[in-house]
């Protein structure tokens, strides 16, 4: 007896929509972590950008919410190959964040709570290329999807947008995070399909 049934052709995309090489639309959100859903109160959040030299910028909560907001439709991929189109955030844009920070290094290597990490050219987190988001379609931001709040880094894979984000670590060479330490991409440009060392 055969395990797929008559007629089944597999997940198909609308003609007009154009998705990256190997993704498949879906309406779901699907939920992907590397560990468990760590629990951070807003009152005890904040976020640090460290430079090269050590220096230090901090803001609370309170100051994320104090700073002036962006509401950016985007799209999702993710490296297990689902996509989600146009989806609605509110966050401060990394720019916002940048307008006080001297720095000249080239990465940064992203921290979130729960020791999760990732590595990010700096340049793709600025010119409105990423936001601290801690909204989601209009809702305050799901722990499962990274709430309190999550780096957003839209035209990378969804696993460089890292949940539960807390911190930034400028760096003047690349060092691999979390997932680029087992073998996926540095960059991960889900437009080249670089999901793996070598893609």
């Amino acid at each position: 007896m055969g395990i797929i049934s008559r007629g089944f052709h597999g997940r198909t995309r609308p003609a007009d929509v154009k998705l990256p090489p190997g993704q498949y639309l879906t309406d779901d959100f699907p939920v992907l972590s590397a560990g468990p859903t760590p629990s951070i109160a807003p009152e005890e959040w904040e976020f640090t950008i460290t430079t090269e030299s050590g220096t230090r910028h901090r803001w609370t909560w309170q100051d994320l919410l104090a700073l002036p907001s962006e509401r950016p439709t985007v799209d999702l991929h993710c490296v297990t190959k689902w996509s989600k189109l146009g989806t609605d955030w509110q966050g401060v844009s990394l720019d916002t964040l940048f307008a006080g920070v001297e720095t000249a290094a080239d990465f940064a290597l992203v921290h979130s709570y729960g020791d999760y990490t990732t590595n990010l050219p700096l340049e793709d987190m600025l010119n409105g290329g990423a936001w601290i988001a801690y909204q989601y379609q209009g809702e305050d931001l799901a722990p499962v999807h990274g709430g309190p709040a999550r780096l957003l880094v839209p035209h990378l894979y969804l696993w460089k947008s890292a949940k539960w984000v807390n911190g930034m670590q400028l760096l003047t060479e690349d060092e691999p995070g979390f997932w680029e330490s087992a073998g996926y991409h540095d960059y991960g440009d889900p437009w080249r399909e670089q999901r793996y060392q070598g893609d």
